[in-house]
């Protein structure tokens, strides 16, 4: 589905445009071309990550769906959880906690309390069946340099770990998109130790998930330990389910790739094709979404290719690759990281952390 003008209804304000976003703009008129509609919004609410215990350093985002089975759930339709990987001191790869927050905003404190030292990362999704999957890439004193493989936590709906899952194919997983079919499940993990995506394929039943296949099916993308970002390496994942396609969002690489028949290859198909590059708007690519419209929504770690002017920007491009809007999540780079968005009917509602602050930036958006 397409967004119709979705900034019509915004106040003044938020209708303002970035002046490259008009320099688009005008090259697309000049072309006899369509303009490209942009989802992103102007902000509507935001709240602290930190728990009680001190956590720092947001990462992943979910959304909690309608489908999701438990009516007597601890977390309802609407409620958006945030992992934290940092500790209270700040180092990185200890944090242990997923925080709340409620429909309209409202933080509702710390949800789930894992074993300390941890980390949990941006790979944070949620099955149907009422589980929440969450990734987790530890490290003993906040280096990389003592990263170790980590593994995929299963919580379920009362934040009770039920499975830590580990598998010669997760190795420090940093951020994952989930297919849920239900009574099976794809998890599509970036693995920031060895730079590669892999496919793991699971039953899910009321009593937790079932591995029945993994494969790695991308490599070859930039990876590294940082003193700075922890990791360089492939980060955010969409799958499009229409066209079977995965996008992989590298941040050493500075690009968006595509792997053709995600779900179904069998083998590595290495980096696969590159969708999008942009060296006046990509700035160390991190977490991915797809937005209503189709669009595709990326965040930058500004660790890479770095703009003073455009610090801590999600930027929205066009799956053939055609930029369309940016915003800045923060004034000072680094505070850009995890994203997702609900939608339900024809209100949208699209959370992004800032890093920087500790805080979940929460905005509203009437799709008519």
């Amino acid at each position: 589905m397409r967004i119709c003008e979705s900034f019509r209804h915004a106040s003044a304000a938020t209708r303002l445009l970035p002046a490259a976003f008009a320099v688009v703009l005008a090259s697309y008129a000049a072309a006899g071309q369509a303009q490209p509609t942009a989802f992103l919004p102007g902000p509507f609410a935001n709240g602290t990550t930190v728990p009680a215990n001190g956590d720092l350093n947001p990462y992943g985002v979910a959304f909690v769906n309608a489908n999701f089975q438990d009516p007597d759930s601890l977390i309802k339709a609407g409620v958006v959880l945030v992992s934290n990987f940092n500790n209270s001191a700040n180092l990185q790869g200890t944090g242990s906690t997923i925080v709340g927050f409620g429909p309209k905003g409202k933080p509702g404190g710390k949800w789930f309390q894992g074993s300390s030292g941890i980390g949990l990362s941006t790979a944070l999704g949620i099955l149907q069946k009422g589980f929440i999957v969450v990734g987790n890439a530890p490290s003993t004193n906040g280096q990389s340099s003592t990263a170790g493989p980590g593994s995929l936590l299963v919580i379920n709906n009362e934040a009770k770990l039920v499975q830590t899952i580990t598998d010669p194919n997760i190795q420090s997983p940093w951020d994952m998109t989930l297919v849920d079919n239900g009574a099976t499940a794809i998890a599509f993990i970036s693995n920031a130790l060895t730079g590669n995506v892999s496919r793991l394929n699971f039953n899910v039943t009321a009593g937790g998930l079932t591995l029945t296949s993994s494969t790695v099916i991308a490599s070859g993308y930039v990876h590294r330990g940082d003193p700075v970002t922890f990791f360089v390496s492939p980060t955010g994942l969409v799958y499009d389910a229409p066209s079977g396609n995965l996008y992989v969002a590298s941040t050493g690489d500075n690009e968006v790739f595509v792997i053709a028949n995600a779900a179904t290859i069998s083998s590595d198909a290495g980096m696969g094709t590159v969708v999008y590059q942009d060296d006046v708007h990509l700035h160390g690519p991190l977490a991915m979404v797809e937005a209503p419209n189709g669009d595709l929504l990326v965040s930058n770690n500004d660790g890479i290719n770095p703009d003073p002017n455009q610090p801590s920007e999600i930027v929205e491009f066009t799956k053939q690759g055609a930029f369309v809007k940016e915003l800045s999540v923060d004034p000072n780079p680094g505070g850009a990281f995890g994203m997702a968005i609900y939608t339900v009917g024809d209100v949208a509602t699209f959370a992004a952390v800032d890093d920087n602050t500790n805080s979940l930036i929460i905005w509203t958006l009437d799709l008519n």
